[in-house]
């Protein structure tokens, strides 16, 4: 039995979820003949004291002690704003780093970053879920396989059930930044093709003090792939039915819809038509539980280099390339080219 012990940096929403799919590998990979093991720290002690004891995990005070004491990979699930210096204590301290998508607030932040890991040889994989979900894969499998045919059309859905707090949106870098990211990281990972133009459009109907703090609560963004297919990328805050992840793609031969099941936050307004009569996902955390596991699980193996890295930062930078053209657009209310090189 080997042991892999990871270190995780920030005990909120999304790092308890991730704390919480560590400590679950110790099953699955167990059967493998992998021992995991989890040390966590956060700003807020006392929270993170607890997690840790209700976990079994090792709780230690500060980042610096958790890579001096022997971890073998570090998790960071912090704000934005930190990911940058955690990303490159991780590399400084030569353990593979997972990092919760993006890599920084923006390209320009993020740029200075990606030449850091390069240049020092880091491994750091960053969290976009959806490369792991099993309908985005199948999509994939089957567009390259050539089922679908060539594609004329795609149509990318994220919504939320209602907003997170104002005071996170305040510092999100806004709907597309925050929620639509995840939507262009997998539209390039999916089809293989760059997206080189974004036309957006916002509306704020929903809490005006959304639109206080910079952001819209519902927007769409036309895309040009650099083979001229277009699609669309819509994303709310207000979405009452239920969280609703969809990826439409219609192709000559073919199409195919991601996240249409029973669980789809949809009715029918045919007669007799009862699909989808599932209850919705109320989160993303739910409508992805698998899809995070299984990001970790590609962590721990690409630690224990039995895998190639499945999300690197300059495929984040891409999709948050595309982000920045689509805030811009919205800005402006005109057109933006996505740029393919930013210079630091």
């Amino acid at each position: 039995m080997s042991d892999v012990i990871l270190g995780l940096v920030g005990v909120g929403r999304i790092g308890v979820m991730h704390a919480n799919n560590i400590v679950a590998l110790k099953e699955t990979l167990g059967r493998r003949g992998v021992n995991i093991r989890l040390k966590l720290t956060d700003v807020a002690t006392e929270h993170a004291r607890s997690v840790a004891a209700g976990l079994g995990a090792e709780f230690v005070t500060s980042v610096s002690e958790l890579l001096d004491s022997g971890v073998d990979g570090l998790v960071i699930a912090t704000g934005t704003a930190t990911h940058p210096e955690l990303i490159r204590a991780g590399v400084n301290a030569g353990v593979p780093v997972f990092c919760e998508k993006p890599v920084a607030m923006n390209v320009s932040d993020a740029l200075p970053v990606v030449d850091y890991i390069s240049e020092n040889n880091g491994v750091v994989q960053i969290g976009h879920q959806r490369r792991f979900d099993a309908g985005y894969l199948e999509a994939k499998r089957a567009y390259h396989a050539g089922e679908l045919g060539w594609i004329h059309s795609l149509r990318a859905v994220t919504c939320d059930m209602a907003p997170p707090p104002v005071e996170f949106l305040a510092t999100s870098g806004g709907l597309f930044r925050d929620c639509s990211v995840h939507d262009f990281d997998i539209l390039r990972w999916l089809t293989g093709r760059e997206i080189v133009e974004v036309y957006a459009k916002g509306s704020n109907n929903g809490d005006p003090a959304i639109g206080n703090v910079g952001d819209v609560d519902t927007a769409l963004a036309l895309i040009t792939f650099d083979d001229g297919t277009v699609g669309t990328v819509s994303a709310s805050r207000y979405n009452g039915a239920g969280h609703d992840v969809r990826l439409e793609i219609q192709g000559s031969n073919s199409s195919v819809m991601v996240g249409f099941d029973e669980k789809t936050a949809l009715t029918s307004a045919e007669a007799e038509v009862t699909f989808p009569g599932g209850e919705p996902h109320q989160t993303f955390a739910e409508r992805f539980d698998q899809a995070y596991r299984s990001e970790m699980v590609a962590f721990v193996e690409l630690v224990m280099g039995e895998r190639e890295n499945p999300c690197t930062p300059e495929d984040a930078v891409a999709a948050s390339r595309v982000a920045d053209a689509a805030q811009e657009s919205l800005a402006t209310g005109t057109p933006v080219r996505v740029a393919l090189k930013v210079s630091n």
